[in-house]
């Protein structure tokens, strides 16, 4: 039986395009300011949650996830539990899950260490931009190589930023305000992502729910609305799949 992976048309495609690549890269660069800087912000309050460099630089690296890391550094600072720490990670981080199964029917035929790879590397607005540009799976020629394109400098700006935030961290004083310049950039980087109905009925819902539920312990407000918002795009995206089926 003929393995799938050596179709020509798979092997096409998963050839390096450098026209697809640098296509990819002018697309997202426009992008990469405001990732730098979130991963500036998340650096210095690394440091300023009590981490040691050696302890920040293995979390960004490893992690590479800006929003699960600021939940969890005030839970890290004030001594909650580990596992309230691991189950808002691993909830603020369920989007992921999402962009996987978006993801995996592009690329279901690479090996997994590929695959895994290029998840870990993948970020929120890498795997908007790929979808706008490929909404469909049919095999095309560049595909890997406009992602490849997207993701690899958003993670390079991020670890950039990131890493330099940490070795400023100590240096930086505290009335420059840098949570809200945080949460600008994390703004700037949302806003492209809220591309139709569901998705912005879903930042709303999350948004009421975190300003509703933010007197609750160990910041789980967080996760509550992280859950009401995903419900709330997952409804909305029903009823308008039901009302298109209507006669």
């Amino acid at each position: 039986m003929t393995d799938p992976r050596s179709s020509p048309t798979l092997n096409a495609m998963d050839r390096h395009h450098p026209q697809a690549w640098r296509e990819a890269v002018r697309t997202g660069m426009p992008t990469l300011f405001g990732i730098a800087a979130w991963g500036l912000v998340v650096g210095i309050a690394m440091v300023k949650s009590g981490l040691t460099v050696p302890q920040a630089l293995a979390m960004t690296l490893l992690v590479f996830a800006g929003s699960a890391q600021l939940a969890a550094l005030p839970l890290i600072a004030t001594g909650a539990p580990i596992s309230v720490i691991f189950l808002t990670a691993v909830v603020v981080n369920l989007r992921f899950v999402i962009f996987s199964a978006l993801l995996a029917p592009h690329f279901a035929h690479l090996p997994w260490r590929q695959r895994l790879m290029l998840g870990y590397v993948s970020g929120d607005l890498a795997v908007a931009l790929f979808l706008q540009k490929y909404p469909t799976t049919d095999p095309q020629d560049g595909k890997l190589s406009y992602l490849k394109g997207l993701i690899y400098p958003n993670w390079s700006a991020w670890q950039v930023g990131s890493i330099i935030g940490i070795f400023l961290g100590s240096a930086v004083p505290p009335e420059w305000g840098l949570g809200f310049a945080g949460t600008l950039a994390i703004v700037c980087v949302m806003i492209p992502l809220i591309v139709g109905v569901p998705a912005l009925c879903g930042v709303l819902a999350a948004g009421a729910v975190a300003v509703a539920a933010f007197a609750l312990p160990y910041k789980l407000g967080l996760l509550v609305a992280v859950v009401a918002g995903m419900a709330a795009a997952m409804l909305v995206e029903s009823v308008m799949a039901r009302l298109r089926r209507a006669p």
